[in-house]
């Protein structure tokens, strides 16, 4: 006999409970390629937005940098590694993260996420993992979609609740009947966690992820929700054999960031994101690869991994949203732009 859960709770159990997918000894990196894993560079351009965030707090004694779904600490080691000693001297490091970890001395690590916060939250790949419900829209009206945990297999359940109902007329209106959607509201809740651990600096949500404007002209007829295992997409089946993800609403993030207290918005590619931060792509000077052919190879390469990191139909599609707290954000992540905040 079939025990249907709703998506969220599949997931959840799927992704996070006792031998959940992220609890595996082998890690998420054994299944897919984040920007942490595809190029040092990245955790490059993260080291020159936080001493962008620095310079705007005014070098406070103690810069924290949060890593939030820290995987299993790549990042945090790369930056470690990377931070001069002026730095380094008054930077913490902290991961939050479910699984275990063997990280070296000196980075905090923890479940959730900590508070007080001066310096730069940074989430990467995150969101898109916060459980969440799908539905549907039937000719009576929409309907949650209940899931096998064992099998995939869906059927569909009661009215969703009041608030999912009010949070998909105003971030995500299905029209024709058959069409579905994924409720954003836990993502909303989640970021605006993040956003809140900030006493000062800035916060970043790196994911795929749309707008209302495509959500609501049909661009996801069947939702975005899918599976990963091994590097490919899967069907998704919610029994901790592979990762359940879907994209996210960024522009309903981003609203509720600012209700927990953004005090600015930038909504941006990681293309254009990266570009600002002086990770850009370009091939080096032919002239060099006479001149020094060791360094030509070195910036080639280089340049190699930029281009991953950029790339459009991949990486370089991933939405920024970086909002600050008690700061201006800073000007490498400007020109800035209020995010679309739906109707009413």
């Amino acid at each position: 006999m079939s025990a249907w859960l709703s998506w969220r709770v599949a997931t959840e159990r799927a992704l996070y409970g006792p031998g959940g997918f992220y609890r595996r000894a082998d890690g998420p990196a054994a299944h897919f390629r984040t920007s942490v894993h595809a190029s040092r560079l990245f955790a490059v351009a993260v080291l020159r937005l936080l001493h962008a965030v620095d310079a705007a707090l005014g070098h406070p004694a103690r810069l924290d940098l949060v890593d939030v779904g820290a995987g299993r600490g790549e990042l945090l080691t790369r930056i470690a590694e990377l931070a001069g000693p002026g730095l380094a001297s008054r930077l913490r490091l902290h991961g939050v993260e479910i699984a275990e970890h063997g990280l070296p001395a000196g980075i905090a690590w923890s479940a959730d996420l900590p508070q007080d916060v001066t310096g730069l939250v940074v989430a990467n790949e995150w969101l898109d993992n916060v459980p969440v419900d799908v539905v549907e829209l039937t000719p009576e009206g929409v309907r949650l979609v209940l899931v096998d945990p064992a099998t995939g297999a869906e059927c569909l359940g009661d009215v969703p609740e009041p608030g999912d109902l009010a949070w998909l007329a105003r971030w995500w209106p299905l029209a024709e009947a058959g069409t579905r959607a994924e409720v954003g509201r836990p993502r909303d809740a989640a970021w605006a966690r993040a956003v809140g651990s900030l006493r000062a600096g800035v916060a970043v949500a790196i994911d795929y992820g749309h707008l209302r404007a495509e959500r609501a002209a049909g661009a996801y007829p069947a939702g975005t929700l899918t599976g990963y295992r091994e590097g490919r997409g899967v069907r998704p089946v919610p029994d901790g054999s592979c990762d359940v993800t879907a994209h996210v609403a960024v522009d309903a993030c981003a609203a509720a960031g600012e209700a927990a207290g953004a005090r600015e918005t930038a909504l941006l590619t990681q293309r254009d994101a990266l570009h600002r931060l002086g990770i850009s792509g370009a091939r080096p000077a032919l002239e060099l690869a006479s001149a020094d052919p060791r360094a030509y190879l070195a910036a080639l390469a280089e340049a190699s991994e930029a281009a991953e990191l950029t790339a459009r139909g991949g990486l370089g599609d991933f939405w920024w949203l970086a909002q600050s707290v008690g700061i201006d954000l800073p000007a490498r992540l400007t020109p800035r732009r209020p995010a679309p905040s739906g109707p009413g």
